[in-house]
């Protein structure tokens, strides 16, 4: 099990299956709304147990995506197409990591001319190896 939450602690999780490698977002969209590239893992959407959502909000970025932050903080927490069953975890609101890594870089085309991305990463123009099928991590 993994737990995480939001930086003031009003919005929390639990995740109760195995992380899939992070996955760092570079697209404008992630940049604005969390102030750099976004980062996340994934579970399936019946292995997150939303501990306390008294503070948790929803923002809906796209038809189908809508993204968790908390009211009081305004941490980004989550990333949810609701035509996947999986539902994304920004990877810096993990109180544990245990061991996760990155495994590639998605919408390099967008991302900021401030920062470099470390050379070896795999890394895509768009959502991945089938660009244009699924948005964001």
């Amino acid at each position: 099990m993994y737990s995480g939450s939001c930086a003031c602690g009003a919005a929390s999780y639990e995740l109760h299956a195995p992380l899939r490698p992070s996955v760092a977002c570079h697209c404008a969209q992630c940049r604005k709304i969390s102030g750099h590239y976004w980062s996340a893992t994934a579970v399936p959407r019946a292995a997150l147990k939303l501990v306390s959502e008294r503070a948790l909000k929803w923002y809906r970025s796209s038809p189908h995506v809508r993204r968790g932050f908390c009211g009081i903080c305004r941490s980004t927490l989550l990333w949810d197409n609701e035509e996947r069953d999986s539902i994304s975890i920004g990877s810096g609101t993990l109180d544990d990591a245990g061991g996760l890594t990155t495994s590639h870089h998605i919408f390099v085309a967008e991302k900021g001319t401030y920062y470099d991305i470390p050379k070896g990463m795999p890394r895509y123009p768009g959502s991945g190896p089938e660009d244009g099928k699924g948005g964001p991590p």
